[in-house]
Parts: C-alpha cells; sequence; structure tokens
C-alpha cells in the first residue's frame, strides 16, 4: 500500500539510512497466509518513529502512528506491514500462476512489494515495483533479496502519465483515501485503454469502485491489527472498463 504524497519529508537529514535501518531492526519472517513469502516486517520496539518525519512521532511499543498534539497526522509505514489488499492479490497470483506467468507485471504502489514477490515467483517475465515512498523503496530491494527474485523499482508517482509497457497491473490496497481513489483510477482506466489487465485486491475500502469491478476469488486473511479468526473475507478482483467506451 503507497503513501498518498510524495517523497517530501522523508529525505530530513537527521533520521538514519532506509536499508541499514531496516536490516538491522526489523525481523525478517513468513506472511501470515503466504509461507512461500518472507518480509522484513515490523515488531515491538523496532523503532520506526526515526524513520519518519521528525515532526511526528510513532509509539515504540506497538509502531502505531500517533499524532504530535500540535503537528499534522503522521504518514503510516506502509511498506512495513502486510496489508490484506495486497496479502490476498499475492495469494491468488501464488494459487493461479497463469495470471503472471510470462508476463510484465506492474505492482502499483507495491509498499512492501508483497505482490510483486508473488508475481516475480510465479513466474513473470519482468516486475515493475510503483513506490513513491523513500523508506518503501528500500523495503523493496531488500524484500526481494530476500526472496530470491529481480524486481525494477520506479520510485516515481506513475499515475500522472501513461502505464509503462506492462500486461498485468495489480493494486493492492489503493482505495483508502478519496484522493488517492481520484488520482488512481483515472491511471488504471488509461491501462485498460492500452489493453493492460488489471487487478485489484481489497478488504472492501471505503473509496473502492465496486460497480467497476469482477469478483475473482475471496480469502480470510488479516488486515494490520487484525487476526485469523478477526478478518474478514478481502476480495481479487479484475476491474472492468466503463460501459460503451
Amino acid at each position: 500500500m503507497t503513501a498518498a504524497d510524495g517523497l517530501g519529508a522523508v529525505d530530513a537529514p537527521c533520521r538514519p539510512d532506509p536499508t541499514e535501518f531496516i536490516r538491522a531492526n526489523m525481523r525478517i519472517a513468513p506472511v501470515p497466509s503466504l509461507p512461500e513469502i518472507l518480509l522484513y516486517t515490523a515488531h515491538p520496539g523496532s523503532g520506526l518513529r526515526r524513520l519518519i518525519d521528525p515532526r511526528q512521532s510513532f509509539d515504540d511499543d506497538d509502531d502505531t502512528a500517533e499524532a504530535d498534539e500540535d503537528g499534522p497526522d503522521p504518514q503510516p509505514p506502509y511498506w512495513a506491514y502486510a496489508w490484506a489488499g495486497g496479502a490476498v492479490l499475492a495469494r491468488y497470483i501464488l494459487d493461479h500462476p497463469l495470471t503472471v506467468a510470462g508476463r510484465r507485471v506492474l505492482d502499483l504502489g507495491a509498499g512492501s512489494g508483497l505482490v510483486g514477490i508473488a508475481a516475480a515467483k510465479a513466474g513473470a517475465s519482468a516486475v515493475i515495483a510503483a513506490e513513491i515512498d523513500r523508506n518503501g523503496i528500500a523495503a523493496i530491494g531488500l524484500n526481494a533479496a530476500a526472496n530470491g527474485v529481480a524486481m525494477t523499482v520506479m520510485a516515481q508517482d506513475i499515475t500522472r502519465g501513461s502505464p509503462p509497457a506492462v500486461d498485468v497491473v495489480t493494486a493492492g490496497d489503493v482505495f483508502y483515501g478519496q484522493d488517492v481513489a481520484d488520482r488512481v483510477m483515472p491511471f488504471l482506466d488509461r491501462c485498460l485503454d492500452a489493453g493492460i489487465e488489471v487487478l485489484v485486491g481489497d478488504p472492501g475500502r471505503a473509496y473502492l469502485p465496486r460497480s467497476r469491478l469482477r469478483l475473482l476469488a475471496e480469502y480470510q486473511v488479516p488486515d494490520f491489527g487484525q487476526t485469523n479468526d478477526s478478518a474478514p473475507k478481502s476480495g481479487v478482483f479484475r476491474l472492468e472498463g466503463i460501459s460503451g467506451r
């Protein structure tokens, strides 16, 4: 899941190098419901606040974002967790490798790189991970290496332009805010117009374009803050074009 804003404050000089910090402070472990994939993951005491805008704070006890009393809302480290939408997309791709085998895949808002890693493991001919968060970009490189796969990282907001030369776009957890959905949907429509298949993974967030989606599969996977027992089912969908377009 990608952050809504660009790099911006992430480049503040007082924060540590993200690659070295993630390698030294985060645990590499199998993803729940995806034992085939390992990720560097946040844990109590990992100190993620050191990678975040110094005007914002993180609680070291549970790595949950909290705003300073007089500061802006903090930007959650989406890349540090396996969110439900990405997890179900990754599970679906591993269960149905022909979805991506021999095809070029763009993982939009890649976050940890989870979906792209699954695509590479399933035989994609090339995988591009698009991510704008500096720390997420570092995490993608480390997670790809930990899983023995190769991905190209596009460290920029690609939603404002034409889609790259790919066959499949995966979009996990990209409909969590109105501003993000408003920016992503025109890009995904340009992908459809270019003949690119678009797969969406989502647990049913508020801005999901339900009328444009065809359900392919459902899985019960935990989202951030949930357990397997408490998690509702999340869906994998194919985005359909606008009727008559």
